[in-house]
């Protein structure tokens, strides 16, 4: 089941500024950037890159899944192997705010390297 519209809205208005605060310099932006997309019950930021042959590729690298029966995001970032792995030192938020936070401190360096 996908999240309201209430929900999708209340996401945006958590992560926009989020983003927006962590995005590169403007000038920069065509080459690099940050984003989010919300697809289904999950919420996945990701980083938009141009290559030097003028491909554009987009790494995620944080989920965060919404499970309304136990009301908790899961949490998991993706590693070198391309897989979403569960973040073991927070497995679930009880947030999108918490999750934001999390994301933004990265005490174990899996998101922001």
């Amino acid at each position: 089941m996908a999240l309201t519209e209430i929900e999708e809205h209340h996401i945006v208005q958590v992560l926009a500024p989020f983003l927006q605060r962590r995005r590169p310099p403007a000038h920069l932006r065509s080459e690099v950037d940050l984003l989010f997309v919300i697809q289904g019950q999950s919420v996945i930021l990701l980083e938009r890159r141009r290559l030097m042959d003028g491909d554009v590729i987009e790494r995620p690298f944080a989920k965060a899944t919404w499970v309304k029966s136990q009301r908790v995001w899961k949490v998991y970032w993706q590693r070198a192997d391309l897989q979403w792995h569960r973040y073991d030192p927070a497995e679930t938020v009880p947030t999108i705010e918490a999750f934001r936070d999390l994301v933004d401190s990265d005490p174990y360096g899996c998101f922001w390297g």
